[in-house]
């Protein structure tokens, strides 16, 4: 599944041919993705402006001029490509791993006139894992898929008291914890492995022993707090790692994953200077965890 910095990418790359733009056309060529669209999908977007394009965890949200947002996650394998009309599709960059071309999956086209002038914005999704509804946007705070998240890893929200204060008392290892969106949204396994390895913590030491008796943050709290912001920034600057199907929308790929210290590098070198172990790999909850047991003691 695209982690928050793809989806981040995607929003960025849909920003300048969506905002201010209207839905002059919808082309729904199914009548559900994971879940069923919204009735009248197509006629309650067409003739709406987007106000805004957002994101909050791994979903994007269009805020529309009728009070309303349609509200989009990607799920496994969806993806946005952008068509100027009249014109050749957006000419892709170098591509890490190879998109989806194939019409079949094509199963959203949206018409839009706008500041960039007209364009389709396409959503393809071979697996169909992905989702879309209109959901007014007085509610969205209230929404069954918003009102449990947790703090963005993202801006300034993110701080060590802030995690201490959702990690206090807790047994469930730190990597764990670190994956419930509850704590925090959006954050996924790729770059908590490469967060813990930065901070030099182990992904099995029990969360709540990052927390002191006061409940104030340990230092190696305020370390993690600080390189979680760090490698979910770098990640966006360098456009998602998108790993398997991603792409942004432009057809070019994020070279983020060139980057990893740890992820997916089981058998390897440890990076961290003077350090001569080698990253391992592990199975917590299902996940591969990647880790220098060296580097990341309990």
């Amino acid at each position: 599944m695209p982690e928050l910095p793809e989806v981040e990418t995607v929003r960025r790359g849909l920003q300048p041919v969506m905002e201010d733009a209207r839905f002059t056309r919808i082309e729904q060529r199914r009548v559900d993705l994971r879940f069923a669209f919204p009735e009248d999908f197509a006629r309650r977007l067409e003739g709406r402006r987007v106000v805004s394009l957002g994101r909050r965890a791994k979903y994007l949200i269009a805020e529309l001029d009728d009070g309303m947002a349609l509200v989009s996650h990607l799920g496994m394998s969806g993806s946005f490509r952008i068509e100027p009309d009249g014109a050749q599709e957006l000419k892709p960059g170098v591509f890490h791993h190879p998109r989806s071309k194939d019409g079949r999956h094509d199963h959203v086209v949206f018409h839009m006139d706008g500041p960039a002038g007209r364009a389709r914005v396409i959503y393809n999704d071979p697996r169909r894992f992905g989702y879309m509804d209109l959901i007014a946007r007085a509610t969205l705070a209230e929404h069954p898929w918003f009102r449990s998240l947790g703090v963005e890893p993202t801006g300034n929200s993110l701080d060590a008291q802030t995690l201490a204060d959702r990690l206090s008392g807790k047994a469930a290892p730190l990597k764990a914890a670190l994956l419930d969106q509850r704590v925090i949204a959006g954050l996924g396994n790729i770059y908590v492995c490469e967060a813990l390895w930065r901070a030099g913590l182990s992904p099995l030491k029990p969360a709540g022993r990052l927390v002191g008796k006061s409940g104030r943050p340990r230092k190696d709290l305020e370390r993690l707090t600080a390189d979680i912001r760090t490698v979910i920034s770098e990640a966006i600057a360098a456009g998602g790692s998108s790993l398997r199907d991603h792409i942004q929308t432009d057809g070019t790929m994020g070279y983020f994953q060139h980057g990893f210290s740890v992820y997916d590098r089981e058998g390897k070198a440890c990076p961290r200077p003077g350090c001569g172990d080698t990253v391992r790999r592990i199975v917590q909850g299902g996940r591969s965890t990647f880790l220098c047991p060296r580097c990341q003691k309990h």
